[in-house]
């Protein structure tokens, strides 16, 4: 088989998604009443800072489990239950300090550091966890989402420490957040519905 480039060129029909394109939009759960807990910090104003210092992020994936069974010695597999793995997501860190405060404030009401107990205002799911959306951009002007995933139910599992260094220069902190959530679902528009998918890119799975 020759090699073709213009092949290539022609099956890769809009150049290629990149990765560099994407934006997080999530919630903050009322109930951390940040602006008492958090020096100050308005939850609104952590939610847009989130937006523009999370760096790094993926498209959710998702695994369905096999069962095995026997039938004469040969092993069959079926399709089980559907997992999803947990989401993890890169922070730069400002000096105000506003995005680590609420995620430390958050998992301090799920469970304190000295008390080993939950928040009485944190008892019910839909008090502590919140839906996020991770989309991708598209390289162009004339759209601007082409796929929209939004995260159910999801809470911090792990808050990454800060590493401090003498010897590193021109950098900027970072940490990064894992989350658990119950499931993802892939909407057609962008969270804030500024854009919209291309029609027969249009897809909705929950």
């Amino acid at each position: 088989m020759s090699f073709k480039p213009q092949e290539f060129r022609s099956a890769l029909q809009y150049d290629g998604a990149r990765p560099n394109r994407f934006k997080v939009k999530m919630n903050f759960p009322a109930n951390l009443n940040l602006s008492s807990r958090a020096g100050g910090a308005d939850g609104l104003d952590v939610q847009r800072k989130f937006e523009f210092t999370c760096r790094a992020a993926q498209i959710p994936g998702s695994t369905i489990n096999p069962v095995s069974t026997f039938y004469q010695g040969r092993e069959i597999k079926l399709p089980g239950d559907r997992v999803f793995d947990v989401w993890t997501v890169t922070v730069v860190n400002d000096e105000d300090f506003k995005i680590r405060n609420a995620f430390e404030v958050w998992m301090n009401l799920l469970n304190s550091h000295e008390g080993n107990s939950r928040a009485g205002d944190m008892m019910n799911s839909a008090d502590y966890s919140v839906d996020a959306h991770v989309i991708q951009l598209s390289k162009t002007a004339e759209v601007n989402a082409l796929k929209s995933y939004k995260l159910v139910g999801m809470f911090p599992t792990d808050l990454e420490p800060i590493s401090l260094d003498w010897g590193l220069q021109d950098v900027l902190e970072e940490f990064s957040i894992t989350f658990a959530y119950q499931w993802w679902e892939v909407n057609v528009a962008d969270a804030d519905g500024t854009g919209e998918s291309p029609p027969e890119r249009n897809v909705l799975i929950r």
